[in-house]
């Protein structure tokens, strides 16, 4: 792939519309929000009932916020009749979640589980999707994710009708031939193989065309000038 020209240049005026998201209605706020924050990551959430069944579902209102201490962030909503989906019940109740990244390989899989299940219905037992224990917590991880994340819940914040739940991340498990050096904690991402959701119904994007912009030291920017 040819590397895009990193020359910096004035941007063009252009023409913009503008809309007011206070006056809107939540479909069309929803609508114009998904098909312009792309791509969101997908948090593929795994969490266990007080049953000891295995809740999972995807979310791709989800980010990483930090990482002294690490923190993730995912919204996941509530249901049509305003009572929380299973994932925030699990986690309100035990405060362990696991977010499993999602491969292209997988995204067939995680959209099934994106089935309006009734409440207590265990996706991976209906699915057939293998498990494998967690390390740090007790929720159990989709095996054939690339990635996994097991996460404790540190707090829960309600803006409206809208559910954010933040977690410390304790422990990471990679696939194995992603990590190019474990001891210096060396990844590569494109053996990952993660999607993205974009706007409009079911649209995906895959992550390996990528490109690179080194950061320029002030030193080095003030000699161009």
């Amino acid at each position: 792939m040819t590397p895009p020209d990193m020359t910096p240049r004035e941007a063009p005026p252009q023409d913009v519309t503008h809309f007011d998201l206070t006056a809107l209605p939540g479909a069309a706020r929803y609508k114009l929000l998904t098909a312009t924050v792309t791509p969101r990551p997908i948090a593929w959430v795994s969490t266990l009932g007080a049953d000891g069944h295995v809740n999972l579902a995807p979310y791709s209102f989800f980010g990483l916020m930090g990482s002294d201490p690490p923190v993730v962030a995912f919204a996941p909503g509530d249901r049509a009749d305003g009572t929380p989906k299973d994932t925030a019940l699990n986690i309100g109740a035990g405060g362990e979640f696991t977010v499993n990244m999602v491969s292209e390989a997988l995204a067939v899989t995680m959209n099934a589980t994106a089935t309006d299940f009734p409440h207590g219905h265990a996706e991976p037992d209906a699915l057939g999707i293998p498990l494998a224990p967690g390390v740090k917590v007790a929720v159990p991880r989709v095996a054939a994710a690339p990635a996994a994340l097991e996460c404790r819940e540190v707090q829960t914040v309600l803006i409206g009708r809208t559910r954010i739940i933040l977690g410390e991340v304790l422990g990471l498990t990679l696939r194995a031939a992603a990590v190019q050096d474990a001891q210096r904690h060396h990844v590569d991402t494109g053996a990952l193989d993660l999607i993205g959701r974009m706007g409009g119904r079911g649209t995906y994007a895959r992550t390996r065309d990528t490109f690179v912009i080194d950061r320029i030291p002030f030193e080095e920017w003030q000699k161009e000038q």
